[in-house]
């Protein structure tokens, strides 16, 4: 007979364990989608995250209605946000204009990132002529226009166009060394590959704090096309569990909250104690899962949609 573990060693049975999350949300499109995005954050806001972060479509596409969810956030709760921002398909002026702006609505917080191709993730990256040329460039130039926290990427997997895990935990590095705060992971289902990358980051030097990014799996097959093109394994065992449930999305939603409950809890066991959630501004998974890591919902006033 196996030998029961001892729940006590275990942080996620703990009592008042302390335990830190962030969101994701993306700009809406619709004002159905709007009315979806702002539920979903009236949802999470009593959770009281340390911050929830804005995406920001390629080339600015979503400029304009990045610049407006934030600002409502400022304005309308008591959430901290985090204003996503790129190189992609603008010069120097024009990205430094848009900080400008994010400091005169009260953004005290961008997640600085290179942003993918014009043309898609894939295709060759080439920096826009009087642009940041990377996303370190992106920190120093944030850096110098305000007191902002910055965070920035991390690749558990290495980004998809770095050469090795050594040129990957370079630029990583170079970031920090240009401003850089804290840094997000890109999601990834197999926890032993965030903690060999932690591994691999500290002993390069690498102090700031490191979030893991998880991603609640809302539609297999939908978020694995997503990993294969930003370079995250699929594990098959993951697979296995969706399989055969394509037009059964009841059983689909109880297989998702189980497995994003089962890797949120193994990394609280195994010492993780801040957790960076993409939304797909989509609260309920989410919610259900900080509930389960002992995040407990406190009284805000309401969010209108």
């Amino acid at each position: 007979m196996l030998e029961k573990l001892d729940d006590s060693a275990r942080p996620s049975r703990a009592p008042h364990r302390r335990v830190g999350v962030s969101f994701e949300f993306f700009p809406p499109k619709t004002a159905e989608m709007e009315a979806s995005l702002w539920e979903a954050i009236g949802r999470l806001a009593p959770l009281e995250p340390s911050f929830v972060s804005v995406t920001y479509g390629a080339g600015g596409s979503t400029r304009e209605r990045t610049h407006s969810t934030v600002s409502r956030i400022v304005r309308e709760t008591a959430i901290k946000p985090a204003a996503h921002l790129t190189c992609v398909a603008a010069t120097r002026e024009e990205i430094d204009s848009v900080v400008r702006a994010y400091w005169d609505a009260g953004v005290r917080h961008i997640v600085a990132l290179r942003g993918d191709p014009t043309s898609g993730i894939g295709s060759a990256y080439e920096a826009h002529p009087g642009g940041y040329a990377t996303s370190t460039d992106l920190v120093h130039g944030i850096r110098r226009i305000g007191d902002f926290e910055v965070s920035v990427s991390a690749y558990p997997e290495k980004h998809p166009e770095s050469a090795s895990f050594d040129a990957d935990i370079d630029a990583l590095k170079a970031k920090i060394d240009a401003g850089a705060t804290r840094a997000i992971t890109q999601f990834f289902f197999e926890n032993d590959v965030y903690f060999r990358y932690l591994d691999r980051v500290r002993k390069a030097g690498v102090n700031i704090p490191i979030l893991p990014g998880i991603v609640p799996v809302q539609n297999f097959k939908q978020t694995a096309g997503f990993a294969r093109k930003t370079g995250a394994s699929v594990p098959q065992w993951l697979a296995e569990r969706f399989e055969g449930l394509d037009d059964d999305p009841s059983t689909r939603r109880l297989i998702a909250a189980a497995v994003a409950a089962e890797q949120a809890l193994d990394l609280m066991d195994r010492g993780v104690t801040d957790f960076h959630f993409y939304t797909m501004n989509r609260a309920d998974l989410v919610y259900a899962t900080c509930h389960l890591l002992g995040v407990r919902a406190k009284a805000v006033s309401a969010v209108d949609g």
